[in-house]
């Protein structure tokens, strides 16, 4: 009888993408069916993943939610979120259950105190550790990312661009200590003789504008705001090397197969969320302020730095971010 599997992840883009290794082995090597407890701003990522039988989101309904999971009688939970609300969701079910390690008291150690105790093990091997009980293994082909073909960008009749003729440069993040500045992004487009296009979401609408009035180069996109999630991802798949910070789109990138360029504030590779790209070979570069001693702050980021120097973002050279860009062309 084929088995029913439900992996849970929540949040966020990034982390829902992280999950999709997980998600192709259960439904390629095990033949199961597998469905998906996630956020409902989130279900769309999941929802185009041909792995995925069926999404059910965490709505305002608990009791109803607990409801629908208990009927589909699960042989498997696969808890890859770890919180209060996922232990109190496997204990409701009552089924036999994997979760990985969060690794939230190194994270906290490195961040407070400034020492590293973190295994240097990227967290999509961490999700798989989670699931070898169901002995599965992780297949080498990366990420995953499905585009719905109602919601592919046709950059030629939008832009008059072709494939990977232009760089796509990712501006914002969750939080503003993970960004360069608006200047320091103008100055990366100065060094680049290729088209941009500028992503971020309706908050970065203000800094993309910012970008274009400051910059030389006269072929920068401002495509801030007016493209969805699956839109900017379309936009990827066509360009050529990608400029990003710490952010989902960065994990969407490596998922379609993108050089790119990576650059850290607060945050570290070290925490185990860089580029995935399996067994690809495809190549990227990570640029951070390696000695700064205050790196990492947090693990995830703020809206100002603590210390009020911002070292870890304004000590980064525009010319070398771009010149990176250029060696992947």
């Amino acid at each position: 009888m084929r088995r029913k599997i439900l992996v849970i992840r929540f949040s966020s883009i990034g982390d829902i993408v992280l999950t999709t290794p997980v998600v192709r082995a259960l439904h390629t090597q095990l033949d199961a069916e597998v469905h998906f407890l996630t956020k409902e701003a989130f279900a769309p990522i999941v929802l185009s993943n041909p792995h995925v039988a069926r999404v059910i989101t965490l709505g305002k309904d608990f009791n109803l939610m607990m409801q629908a999971l208990r009927e589909q009688g699960y042989d498997h939970i696969i808890d890859l979120h770890h919180n209060l609300r996922t232990l109190r969701i496997r204990t409701a079910l009552h089924r036999p259950f994997s979760a990985f390690r969060k690794l939230n008291f190194e994270k906290w150690l490195l961040t407070r105190f400034g020492v590293d105790r973190l295994p240097r093990v990227h967290i999509v091997d961490r999700y798989m550790a989670a699931s070898t009980s169901l002995e599965i293994t992780s297949d080498g082909a990366g990420l995953d990312f499905f585009i719905p073909d109602a919601q592919q960008v046709d950059i030629t009749k939008r832009w008059n661009l072709h494939d990977r003729e232009y760089v796509s440069m990712v501006i914002g993040a969750a939080h503003e200590t993970k960004c360069l500045t608006a200047a320091q992004l103008a100055q990366v487009c100065d060094h680049l003789d290729q088209p941009v296009i500028l992503l971020g979401g309706k908050k970065e609408t203000e800094k993309a504008e910012a970008i274009i009035r400051s910059t030389s180069n006269r072929r920068v996109i401002n495509a801030c705001g007016q493209l969805d999630l699956m839109q900017s991802a379309s936009v990827l798949q066509h360009s050529g090397p990608v400029v990003t910070h710490d952010t989902g789109l960065m994990h969407i990138a490596a998922a379609l197969q993108k050089p790119q360029v990576v650059v850290w504030g607060n945050t570290i590779p070290a925490f185990g969320m860089y580029p995935y790209y399996g067994s690809s070979g495809t190549q990227w570069i990570s640029i951070e302020q390696r000695d700064l001693k205050c790196r990492p702050c947090s693990k995830i980021g703020y809206d100002k730095c603590p210390k009020g120097h911002f070292k870890c973002i304004l000590s980064h050279d525009p010319a070398f971010i771009a010149h990176s860009a250029i060696s992947l062309i």
